[in-house]
């Protein structure tokens, strides 16, 4: 059987309460993703949980340490499989230390609305993720 690794990623808001903007990152690559948009985060390491993972992977791309609210549960055993050998858990976060930069994986970084986070050509794994965030707006945070 086939075990997909595990991703963690953050969707970055401006307010885990009443969030009104979402950070999105543009891949640089590999270059068959180079220039569509995902979730910053990255792969937990064997030993490592998902939270830590997801601490470290965010200092390593972003420069930044968070404050992860609650998990945006996907409908796949709890995440969402984003390929046929990765599944993610995604955690929403808002930043407390730190200005984001483009440091690792990403030549771009945006704030976006929440409406305007479907114009963007997300990796294909992410793009359900993104409707049902935008379709539930008013859960967000909740």
């Amino acid at each position: 059987m086939n075990t997909r690794k595990l991703v963690v990623a953050a969707a970055i808001v401006d307010d885990l309460e009443h969030p009104t903007t979402l950070l999105v990152a543009r891949r640089s690559r590999p270059q068959e993703i180079a220039g569509r948009w995902e979730f910053p985060g990255g792969k937990a390491e064997p030993g490592e949980t998902p939270e830590a993972a997801l601490h470290r992977e965010l200092r390593e791309e972003l420069g930044v340490q968070v404050r992860l609210g609650s998990e945006i549960t996907g409908p796949d055993g709890g995440g969402w499989i984003i390929t046929d050998r990765h599944i993610m858990r995604l955690w929403f976060a808002v930043l407390t230390d730190g200005e984001p930069q483009p440091l690792i994986e990403h030549d771009l970084l945006e704030w976006t609305a929440f409406e305007g986070a479907r114009g963007y050509d997300w990796l294909d794994g992410d793009v359900r993720i993104i409707e049902h965030m935008v379709g539930n707006h008013q859960l967000l945070g909740a």
